[in-house]
């Protein structure tokens, strides 16, 4: 059973300071702390590793760790090539088991205030971690509702979160556009275009967000279109 107890500890490696996702972290911690220039590295490096350790228990949630799990890591939270090595040994060690993970959770929410667009960032990446065999499991299902308590995100939210990646999950298309059954389909569509609006990829890119945040904008708007393919069908039929 991996220690998840003392992340820092020798056979945890130290990374260096990230880029993209993580350098908008770092950015973020800045502010937080008075607007520093520069994060201590320690924080960075106990964000990196925890967030890792996170996606790879949420991985092991279901009882196995699917290869589309860890792809789904991979692609979400970006590691620098010439740390893959490092971060696949963190990974290895916290996907053991998922006995921890909300001493990791917690990790990461003492760095931000609660419900910060950071931490719905990464309960999202956890979403879609979980989601990438195709079937979101009970187990899962309470690892991610308790990660949400713990960074303090709405249930709404998730709710929301959880219609965008589960189709299955037995949310209808009404919940994810944010509108009640039988909204009448002009109403609905203005709905359907302001979230698109709101959630587009060109809208991340042009504020300058790292490709992981673009790579969620992309699910979201996807998501989002298909819950108004869905909805236009069913009000039609």
């Amino acid at each position: 059973m991996d220690d998840v107890s003392n992340p820092t500890r020798a056979e945890a490696p130290r990374l260096p300071q990230p880029r993209g996702f993580w350098q908008r972290i770092l950015d973020r911690m800045a502010a937080l702390v008075g607007g520093r220039a520069a994060v201590p590295p320690e924080r960075s490096v106990a964000f990196t590793i925890a967030v890792i350790a996170l996606g790879a228990k949420i991985a092991k949630a279901d009882g196995r760790v699917a290869r589309e799990e860890v792809a789904a890591f991979r692609r979400i939270f970006k590691i620098p090539r010439t740390e893959e090595r490092h971060a696949a040994q963190v990974f290895d060690l916290a996907r053991r088991d998922v006995a921890g993970f909300d001493l990791w959770a917690r990790r990461i929410a003492s760095m931000f205030p609660p419900a910060d667009p950071v931490l719905v960032d990464v309960l999202e990446g956890l979403h879609l971690i979980a989601m990438a065999d195709h079937s979101l499991t009970e187990r899962e299902i309470v690892f991610l509702d308790e990660v949400a308590r713990i960074f303090g995100v709405d249930p709404g939210a998730v709710a929301a979160m959880r219609a965008r990646h589960d189709p299955e999950h037995g949310c209808p298309p009404c919940e994810v556009l944010g509108i009640p059954p039988g909204t009448p389909l002009e109403v609905a569509r203005a709905r359907w275009r302001e979230l698109v609006r709101e959630n587009h990829p060109d809208r991340a890119q042009a504020h300058g967000l790292p490709r992981e945040a673009i790579r969620l904008a992309e699910a979201r708007t996807r998501a989002i279109n298909e819950a108004w393919q869905t909805y236009r069908t069913q009000y039609r039929d």
